[in-house]
């Protein structure tokens, strides 16, 4: 039987995520030369090209793209193996990196990191906040925060707490725009759309008893970022949709206003995702059951 040539496909996987032969050679230790030849090798194996080579720019072929996913599943399993082999008494150390998004992960994430660190001084984290939909696997992510509602994925997905929303804006702006009484209504109105989903200027709505309303709305913002709408929000500019840990402080100040509450938005929930595979390393499933304690119930109804 002819064995995987293990080496080289755990050296693929730190190109992959170096993006360059030099970087996975500094990270890895060992010569540029080995790094090439190790990919050569990989290649000639499976008898394709894994990256388009210039000068310049080191890319994935289609092949490579398809194979880097497993790449990175072999590696993560090869460390679980040996993490999972040494001796259960000894404190979990190494590097772990995590993916939330920017709003949640600055007043959320952060802090609960925090003091993770101070029960695990053997640990350190490498945390990216960013709303940007990002491939945790091409990225090397061990977890990533998202909140939203999943479509159907080949990462391992936790759901952690439903996150509630409500529908604001300034009494400035009802008083002169009027109050909306059904969704549809929202079409004449102002909109500020946050735009990192799947359609964000299409808004769902459905109530008790079955009734749903899809409304395309329009306005004079659109962000990628929730914070970034409050401001105009305030300014009673529009209408937002946003999350509770956003505008909650702003209701409690009435600052902001909610209505159409009988009616539920699309439903949206924070999900801990992780790549692929049943092992992973002692550090990541320590902060996996830290978070997920810590987020089992995010924002309880108001």
């Amino acid at each position: 039987m002819r064995l995987p040539d293990f080496e080289a496909w755990a050296i693929f996987a730190a190109v992959v995520e170096q993006r360059s032969f030099s970087g996975a050679a500094t990270e890895l230790g060992v010569s540029k030369a080995t790094v090439s030849k190790a990919v050569s090798r990989l290649e000639s194996r499976l008898g394709t090209s894994l990256f388009h080579r210039t000068s310049r720019k080191l890319t994935l072929t289609e092949s490579g793209k398809t194979l880097a996913e497993r790449a990175q599943r072999i590696v993560a399993e090869g460390i679980g193996a040996e993490e999972a082999a040494r001796d259960a008494a000894e404190a979990p150390v190494g590097r772990v990196r995590v993916a939330a998004p920017l709003t949640f992960g600055i007043h959320h994430v952060a802090p609960a990191i925090a003091e993770f660190l101070l029960q695990h001084p053997g640990i350190e984290i490498d945390l990216r906040l960013s709303d940007a939909r990002i491939d945790i696997v091409a990225e090397g992510i061990d977890i990533a925060l998202r909140i939203a509602d999943l479509p159907d994925s080949s990462l391992r997905a936790r759901r952690l707490s439903a996150v509630p929303g409500h529908l604001v804006a300034a009494p400035s702006y009802f008083a002169r725009a009027g109050t909306p009484r059904h969704p549809s209504e929202l079409a004449e109105h102002a909109c500020l759309i946050y735009t990192n989903v799947t359609n964000p200027d299409l808004w769902r709505f459905r109530r008790p008893g079955g009734e749903e309303a899809v409304v395309r709305v329009s306005g004079p913002l659109a962000a990628d970022n929730g914070d970034a709408l409050l401001p105009s929000l305030r300014a009673g500019l529009g209408i937002a949709f946003l999350p509770d840990f956003i505008v909650g402080g702003d209701l409690e100040a009435e600052t902001l206003v909610a209505v159409l509450d009988e009616w539920a938005f699309s439903p949206v929930a924070l999900h801990l995702l992780t790549p692929p595979g049943t092992l992973r390393p002692a550090r990541v499933e320590a902060l996996i059951e830290f978070l997920s304690s810590r987020f089992r119930a995010l924002c309880p109804p108001r």
